[in-house]
């Protein structure tokens, strides 16, 4: 059987070369994956910036720790405090007997201390953190940042990893499928000759293993290659912080991409080859034409499975939770079960969608025999609607759900203002600085004219169910009669102006919001405070977030202003008197425009470095698929020669069959992403927040012209020499 399978190998070299491209390329892409994966959770130290000369930082408490229920036990859990506490006089004076302090301006968070790091520590004791070498690094404004962004990185490379390697399975199946297909009469050959199925299934399962074996070893040295300029792009695309770079020898990334890939040929191999193993002799020997015997029962019990999975799934999480709908983990994962599931019924689906189309009104016998050829060749127009059925599908899906998710959010926050300026810094609620003078005794800014109200960045804890402590981000308001004139908040229950330093206004997604109940919360400091709801906020796109008087954010710095000018005022004048803040001055719209676009680049570009890795594979499946198609056909296309066919006919009909096809493909997939679609407007409008669907139309019909130009060119190059 080895033999056979070489031999086999060595004779239909040129039909498995669409498989080993696959697998070479999704191991190359995966590899490159997985480095960059590696250098993001391992991330080299960086030596500290802030206090570099200070061989000891001390850094005041700035994680909340609590104590939750654990099964029969108890454990603690902690949470990042949204103002970390400084470093208290008492302390540094104290520190200053060890030897100097330096500090950071009027900033407290952290000091910088020459001493020797015993006696530090034994004096802080539980009064602080104590950092020295590389960890002194924690103290510099920047952590916060990097890690966020290597959140993204790591977000972006696992969502790219993860659908390469479903495409890859996706198309490696489909090619091997199709090979299965063309070669019946062979397999039936064998069978005669007294080969048993199992022979059959093994002979297939070996070419995969070859394939696998040295098309995952290429892929690695694709990745190795690729990874370098996946890193510079990140970093140009601002996805990744410029420090960012690749770990010096790691050899984790390559074993498992190298496994991933044989994996992945012998999956997208293994139901090719109990297909194979299933054809009789006679049946081959008698084979027609016409496609028949399409479905066989298991793959139609898989197909309306996944497909029945994937629709219960969407209305279950429409029904349980729908704001995770609306959270990108969601929306990349879940239309893969549905897109699978049409994708493994599309032999079944090819003929009636075909018949749909009205070819036989196109001029001449061309179009009737384009449809009727597409609709009884259902595996080869199958074979080439699939990868433009997940093309399509992940293009409408990935980018409709984010621009939906994104439009919402946008007009959600129009929504809810009614200010005619906003004032954005960091420095807005210093009072010794820029625009002292537009205070009053409080501190509380005053513009004549206008209606001024500032808000904070806070955050509360809320401890639910004993299980779990969960962080909300809030707003702190400084002039509560100031916000309910400038905001209109989406309230359900109560009133925003009944709010005061002992309550609270929440939203639906918490676990008590009624009004009126009092509900025990920790502050953005650590601090526990009990508060009494006043109003509760509709939950929409997770942006309505939980809102408490300034009274209750100590640390908190203003950092917003929404301003409203009267009537007769001058808004010119009321502009030029903001500008003394020090604040960045912006219309409603302009603000809007710039913290509210459509989609952030950096999302667009991870999107669209997913999708460019489906359209790659959907452009080596067809030109696979249709070469292979194609070169069977020879006897066919002269055929159609000797009744009077002109070449250019001939070609024609071919291309006009692969156009067919793809519009096939397009219109399953554009089914599938409407259906996805749908479910996320159906969740918005749950959530009380404001339903638009985002239709990506550019690139949809990007996608489905560059699937026209490849199958058109691939099927006209290969039936020019047969016809």
């Amino acid at each position: 059987m080895a033999a056979l399978t070489l031999s086999s190998l060595r004779a239909r070299w040129a039909s498995l070369l669409g498989s080993f491209v696959a697998v070479a390329l999704g191991v190359a892409v995966m590899t490159a994956m997985g480095l960059g994966l590696t250098a993001s959770l391992d991330a080299p130290p960086r030596a500290p910036e802030r206090f570099a000369s200070s061989p000891v930082v001390v850094m005041g408490r700035d994680t909340l720790t609590v104590e939750v229920r654990r099964g029969p036990g108890t454990a603690q859990v902690s949470k990042k405090l949204a103002h970390p506490h400084p470093v208290d006089s008492e302390l540094i004076a104290e520190l200053r007997e060890l030897g100097q302090v330096r500090v950071d301006g009027d900033v407290r968070d952290a000091v910088g201390v020459d001493a020797p790091v015993a006696a530090v520590r034994e004096l802080v004791g539980d009064r602080g953190r104590v950092l020295t070498g590389d960890d002194r690094h924690q103290a510099d404004p920047s952590v916060a940042r990097d890690a966020e962004a290597l959140v993204g990185v790591n977000s972006l490379l696992g969502t790219a990893a993860g659908v390469t390697a479903f495409v890859s399975v996706f198309v490696t199946a489909s090619t091997f499928a199709f090979v299965v297909a063309l070669r019946r009469r062979e397999f039936g050959l064998l069978r005669m000759a007294g080969a048993t199925p199992g022979q059959v299934r093994r002979m297939v399962l070996g070419e995969a293993v070859a394939v696998g074996l040295v098309a995952s070893a290429v892929g690695c040295v694709w990745g190795s290659w690729a990874a370098p300029w996946l890193v510079r792009a990140l970093v140009d695309g601002g996805v990744a912080p410029p420090w960012f770079a690749l770990r010096g020898s790691v050899s984790r990334p390559y074993q498992v991409a190298y496994c991933a890939g044989l994996l992945v040929a012998v999956v997208g191999a293994w139901a090719a080859s109990r297909r194979a193993a299933r054809i009789g002799p006679v049946e081959a020997l008698r084979e027609a034409s016409v496609d028949t015997g399409l479905m066989p029962w298991s793959r139609r019990a898989v197909g309306f499975t996944l497909l029945a999975a994937g629709l219960g799934l969407l209305a279950w999480t429409l029904g349980t939770d729908p704001a995770a709908l609306l959270k990108r983990k969601t929306y990349v994962t879940q239309p893969m079960v549905l897109i699978t599931g049409v994708a493994a019924l599309a032999p079944i689906l090819v003929r009636p969608v075909v018949r749909l189309l009205r070819l036989d009104l196109l001029p001449g016998a061309g179009g009737l025999l384009i449809r009727e050829n597409a609709s009884t060749s259902v595996r080869r127009t199958a074979a080439v609607a699939a990868p433009v059925l997940v093309t399509v599908a992940l293009a409408g899906s990935l980018l409709g759900s984010a621009a939906t998710v994104t439009g919402a959010r946008a007009t959600e926050a129009r929504e809810q203002t009614r200010g005619d300026f906003v004032v954005t810094g960091e420095r807005l609620g210093d009072r010794s600085g820029e625009g002292a003078g537009l205070r009053d005794g409080s501190g509380v800014v005053r513009v004549a004219g206008a209606t001024v109200s500032a808000t904070a960045s806070t955050a509360v804890f809320v401890l639910e169910e004993g299980t779990a402590l969960i962080r909300s981000d809030a707003r702190a308001v400084s002039d509560v009669a100031a916000f309910a004139s400038v905001a209109r908040l989406p309230v359900v229950a109560g009133d925003v102006r009944d709010l005061d330093d002992r309550s609270i206004v929440v939203n639906e997604e918490w676990e008590r919001h009624e009004v009126g109940s009092w509900v025990g919360v920790r502050l953005g400091d650590g601090r526990p405070a009990r508060l009494r709801i006043v109003a509760v906020l509709a939950q929409g796109t997770g942006d309505n977030g939980a809102y408490v008087t300034s009274a209750n954010a100590p640390g908190a710095t203003v950092d917003r202003l929404d301003v409203r000018v009267a009537r007769a005022a001058d808004r010119a004048a009321v502009a030029a008197a903001l500008r003394s803040t020090g604040g960045t001055v912006r219309t409603t719209s302009a603000w809007l425009a710039a913290t509210h676009p459509r989609t952030g680049p950096q999302t667009r570009l991870g999107l669209l470095v997913v999708l460019g890795i489906a359209l790659v594979y959907t452009g080596i499946s067809l030109a696979g698929t249709l070469l292979m198609a194609t070169s069977a056909r020879g006897a066919e296309l002269r055929s159609l020669r000797l009744t009077g066919a002109t070449h250019g006919q001939v070609l024609r009909v071919v291309a006009g069959e692969t156009v067919v096809g793809v519009g096939v493909g397009a219109l399953l997939g554009g089914t599938v992403a409407a259906v996805n679609l749908a479910g996320l407007a159906a969740a918005l409008g749950r959530l009380s927040a404001p339903v638009g669907v985002g239709v990506p139309w550019g690139v949809v019909a990007g996608c489905v012209g560059v699937c026209l130009v490849i199958g058109v060119g691939v099927s006209g190059v290969g039936a020019w020499g047969r016809g």
